[in-house]
């Protein structure tokens, strides 16, 4: 099921996975993220996964950085990325938020990694029925 966001397409894959495809050239505000979470709040499950794919090119501001992902029943994030370059725009900010600990994989585009992602995803999500 897809659904517009005012700065991203929203694809909700199944009841615990949705995938994010942002806008061209946009940078991600706060209130950006309020509206994303509040949109994941009602249309996910309690628990859920995101795959981020990263198609496009935009920015997050620092506040948006120092807050992304931190919705308190996100379990797990798969990025999919298109270039080399992305791979380490993500691992900066791993690293500004490392205390979060985020449970976070890249999976490249050019190698079936869609695929690859939300695969590890639904495998993530199994994890908390065991």
């Amino acid at each position: 099921m897809k659904h517009q966001l005012s700065f991203a397409t929203v694809n909700v894959l199944s009841d615990g996975i949705a995938e994010i495809i942002i806008t061209e050239g946009i940078e991600v505000s706060m209130e950006m993220l309020d509206e994303f979470d509040a949109f994941l709040s009602q249309h996910l499950s309690d628990h859920f996964a995101l795959l981020i794919n990263k198609v496009h090119s935009y920015n997050y501001t620092f506040e948006a950085k120092m807050t992304m992902a931190s919705h308190e029943n996100l379990i797990a994030i798969a990025v999919i990325v298109y270039k080399e370059a992305d791979k380490k725009i993500i691992n900066d900010v791993m690293a500004l938020r490392a205390i979060d600990d985020w449970n976070l994989k890249t999976f490249s585009a050019l190698e079936l990694g869609w695929q690859q992602g939300y695969d590890w995803l639904q495998t993530e999500l199994d994890l908390l029925v065991i």
